[in-house]
């Protein structure tokens, strides 16, 4: 039996989300969610995606320092994730960038299994 930490690290998370789809990695760039494929990257405004879930992860050592894995569908069906960092090492674009989304009511609140 798995224990429950590990059930719910970073790792094994990504893992499940790939194998449910959400194969792109994103991040934010200009204000534009991207998908990291270079030449053939793909760009969303906050009005293009929407949040499927989320998934919350602490510190080992410092509890301040949270992160938030996000599963992501973009309105043409590209699926995948990206990882917004809290605190000393927070990633400000990513997390206007999801703010906005989130208050476009586009986050379904934990409907993805």
């Amino acid at each position: 039996m798995q224990d429950k930490e590990e059930e719910r690290s970073l790792m094994n998370v990504e893992k499940k989300l790939s194998a449910d789809g959400f194969t792109k990695d994103f991040k934010v760039e200009k204000g534009r969610l991207c998908t990291m494929d270079g030449a053939a990257s793909k760009t969303y405004g906050p009005e293009d995606v929407t949040i499927v879930d989320f998934y919350r992860f602490e510190g080992e050592s410092n509890p301040d320092d949270m992160s938030i894995l996000y599963a992501i569908e973009a309105n043409d069906g590209v699926r995948g994730t990206i990882s917004a960092a809290y605190g000393t090492y927070g990633d400000v674009d990513a997390n206007e960038f999801m703010l906005q989304v989130e208050n476009l009511g586009k986050n379904l609140t934990k409907q993805h299994k």
